[in-house]
């Protein structure tokens, strides 16, 4: 699933960074790399951006950014 896709209060682990070049780089430098846990924090009041914690920090994404990750669902 994609990472845009997940509900607040889930986990999941990264399957793939997506995208192409500036942004990809920069989404894997912030530490979103294939096989880290992210946790949705939550989702602003008009749904975009949303707030992660990856590795121990809070992370603002935009949905576009976020639909260019995907995840494995964590139950």
């Amino acid at each position: 699933m994609l990472l845009s896709e997940m509900k607040e209060g889930q986990t999941g682990v990264v399957n793939r960074v997506g995208g192409n070049g500036a942004l990809r780089r920069r989404i894997l430098e912030m530490g979103i790399l294939k096989g880290s846990k992210i946790y949705i924090e939550k989702y602003a009041p008009l749904k975009d951006p949303l707030e992660l914690i990856v590795k121990g920090y809070h992370l603002s994404l935009r949905v576009e950014e976020a639909a260019q990750i995907t995840v494995d669902d964590m139950k």
